[in-house]
């Protein structure tokens, strides 16, 4: 039993995106898909695809490298935890690695970046962080 499947889903996209694997497969939740629809918007993979299979469904993400075969993901890292919320009001957020990286946070109009939060003026709870 996983005790952090937001934190497993950022592994293997870290580990796909290591060995530069094309695509990587995750089990489906809402706010999985949140966090991949964030991340397509803001460039960091290419596509999102579900695959329902019964019960389990899956988010198959395809990630973007450059022309040149460089990783377009640095770094994915876990910001708040089951044992440690880390929330940010609609004032705090702010930008990460001088706007090269983003926060994708939780808020009441659904995951969405760092950017977006302020746009929307929502705080929320701060999922991870990604450059």
């Amino acid at each position: 039993m996983l005790t952090d499947p937001i934190s497993d889903m950022l592994t293997r996209v870290r580990n796909a995106n290591a060995i530069r694997r094309r695509t990587v497969d995750v089990p489906y939740s809402r706010v999985k898909h949140g966090i991949a629809d964030v991340l397509k918007r803001e460039g960091f993979i290419n596509d999102i695809l579900k695959i329902d299979a019964g019960a389990r469904s899956t988010l198959r993400l395809t990630l973007r490298y450059s022309q040149e075969g460089e990783r377009v993901i640095r770094g994915i890292d876990r910001v708040s935890s089951p044992g440690r919320r880390v929330y940010s009001g609609a004032t705090d957020v702010g930008s990460f690695r001088a706007g090269q990286g983003i926060y994708v946070l939780s808020t009441d109009r659904g995951v969405v970046s760092d950017r977006e939060a302020r746009k929307n003026n929502a705080g929320g709870e701060v999922l991870c962080r990604v450059w």
